[in-house]
């Protein structure tokens, strides 16, 4: 596995900086130093929020493909590795938070690879599907896990956030939403089911019940649906997501570690070992083998929708 730490870079490009959050784009404020992944990963460190910002832009849609996910073991090795102290040309610069967020305009994430997994299961190729739910979970349970730091992780959701990026955004301690953003997990539409930590997720949030409702509805939801439900922890207003995540910061800087230490005990009580995440994604595995000719075209059809909603830039 290649753990090599990317270089910093010390400007940001234009499209970046309209993503900073406020504290960053005040006069007087120190510039965050980007480390750079590949072309669809890069995140930067917000030194007044001591916050580690990660973005991703995913080609040629906006999911979960096998070489994002490399890029996302490099970064969970790359803060694992850190012992939450991130070198710059400024000096060490230590940080408490880590927030998970898209560069994608209208989309958090759209989930797994379906052209992938059609490949794969018209293949009938177990070890490679294996492969790639393994991929998915080793990066979400590191998040879930906060890196093996006391800190505290975020996901920032402004747009569509789907399947697997549905549950990469349950695998942080707080979920963050905008108003119009939208979830949901349309895998039972092709006969599947979410198999990446969802049921892992959700059941421990808010019970078996209500998770199988949402997992097996195929209905897309609001930000405000997810609230209510009590998946979603707060919404911002549209556009003021990263305004949001600093307030929400700033606000908890005198309870910080007792909130740390608060968030390890609920792991410790709810029990999340990767082993039970392994075995779902057997059993993911498993059912996606089985899928019908009739089921494929199903998958087929959600892959050309996506590609025609993205080319009209109706994702939003």
């Amino acid at each position: 596995m290649d753990i090599q730490v990317p270089q910093p870079i010390q400007s940001l490009s234009a499209s970046a900086d309209e993503q900073l959050p406020p504290t960053l784009r005040s006069p007087g404020a120190e510039r965050p130093v980007e480390f750079f992944f590949s072309n669809q990963l890069s995140a930067f460190m917000d030194a007044e929020l001591r916050a580690v910002w990660l973005r991703w832009n995913p080609t040629p849609r906006p999911n979960f493909n096998p070489l994002l996910l490399q890029d996302l073991s490099r970064y969970c090795h790359f803060l694992a590795h850190s012992e939450g102290r991130i070198e710059t040309d400024e000096g060490p610069r230590e940080f408490d938070y880590a927030v998970l967020a898209s560069r994608v305009k209208g989309v958090f994430n759209l989930g797994g690879d379906l052209n992938l997994f059609m490949q794969l299961i018209e293949s009938q190729d177990y070890a490679s599907l294996l492969n790639y739910g393994r991929a998915c979970i080793n990066v979400l349970y590191r998040n879930y896990n906060s890196h093996g730091l006391p800190i505290t992780t975020i996901s920032l959701v402004q747009g569509e956030c789907l399947g697997g990026g549905f549950e990469a955004a349950l695998s942080s301690d707080v979920l963050i939403a905008e108003r119009s953003a939208r979830f949901g997990f349309p895998e039972i539409v092709f006969n599947l089911f979410p198999g990446m930590g969802a049921y892992s997720f959700l059941e421990r949030k808010i019970g078996r019940r209500e998770t199988e409702t949402l997992i097996s509805s195929g209905k897309t939801y609001s930000a405000d649906d997810m609230l209510s439900l009590g998946v979603v922890d707060i919404i911002a207003e549209d556009g003021k997501g990263e305004g949001e995540v600093a307030t929400y910061i700033q606000s908890r800087r005198r309870s910080r570690n007792g909130l740390v230490g608060m968030a390890a005990a609920r792991r410790c009580v709810h029990k999340l070992d990767y082993e039970e995440l392994n075995n779902v994604v057997e059993s993911w595995v498993d059912t996606a083998l089985r899928l019908s000719p009739r089921d494929l075209k199903l998958m087929q059809r959600i892959v050309s929708r996506q590609n025609e909603l993205l080319a009209k830039g109706d994702l939003h």
